[in-house]
């Protein structure tokens, strides 16, 4: 899956109306459309971050600037990006599937900054060939499974706790579930205090973040089925479309009206 050779010009993007493409399915989060400016967040799942057409600016939980093509975001590291209006390819891959070991294969050229990877080089020509072909009614979720396989079978990290595994299961069946850390704690053997601090060690966020970013993907999904905010907002247990919009911002550096703009389509 090696980068092809031939030259993209930026001018390839003028002619097409600003929309995303957005997949939401089988473990996997994979957005890639134009974006400018995400403030400082993070995110419950490690994500696999790579520049369309060039490059883009990062900065790691305060740190320089940096410019880079590719990179790996662990869950919880706090990030800002800069774009500038290009297209950028964000793919988080689920705890309950892998971890952000799986997303190393997709990235070369690296240098760990601040506990992420950043990288020259990786699966852009991949990434760049599914968003030039988003109008393609063919287009299906095949390539991004297979890409998923690829990247699990180089994948070399221990799985998670059997204990917290199963919760994580739970949250990502019901998005919207709002039972007690206490109660869950329980029905895997566990203290509630044991639990949060095992959950966070294995995997990288709070309970209570991790269940936050299964509501907010369940809410996109329900947005990028046609439903409006207020509609979505409702259906996953915001209070209202300020609420969601407030989180959204939260989890992704930006209002929802940029990311959730014109959409391509969902392919479930």
């Amino acid at each position: 899956m090696a980068d092809s050779p031939r030259l993209y010009e930026r001018a390839a993007t003028e002619a097409v109306k600003f929309d995303a493409l957005w997949d939401i399915s089988d473990g996997r989060t994979f957005f890639t459309g134009p974006l400018y400016y995400n403030a400082s967040h993070q995110h419950g799942a490690p994500v696999f971050l790579a520049g369309i057409y060039g490059n883009f600016r990062l900065r790691l939980d305060g740190g320089d600037w940096l410019s880079c093509r590719t990179a790996i975001i662990p869950a919880g590291v706090l990030h800002e990006l800069d774009i500038g209006g290009d297209p950028l390819t964000v793919f988080y891959i689920e705890p309950n599937i892998a971890g952000a070991d799986a997303l190393k294969p997709l990235i070369r050229n690296t240098r760990e900054v601040n506990g992420a990877l950043v990288g020259t080089a990786g699966e852009i020509s991949f990434m760049r060939d599914l968003y030039e072909d988003r109008y393609n009614p063919q287009w299906t979720a095949e390539p991004l499974a297979d890409l998923m396989g690829f990247a699990k079978r180089r994948a070399s990290a221990e799985p998670i706790d059997p204990r917290i595994a199963q919760v994580v299961e739970f949250l990502f069946e019901h998005g919207d579930d709002l039972t007690s850390v206490a109660t869950l704690a329980g029905t895997v053997g566990l203290s509630a205090s044991r639990f949060q601090h095992l959950f966070t060690q294995q995997i990288g966020v709070p309970f209570r973040r991790y269940r936050g970013w299964n509501r907010m993907r369940k809410a996109i999904r329900e947005i990028i089925k046609g439903n409006n905010f207020t509609s979505a907002a409702h259906a996953t247990g915001f209070s209202d479309s300020a609420h969601f919009s407030h989180e959204f911002r939260k989890t992704f550096g930006a209002p929802p009206t940029v990311g959730l703009h014109k959409l391509a389509r969902l392919q479930r």
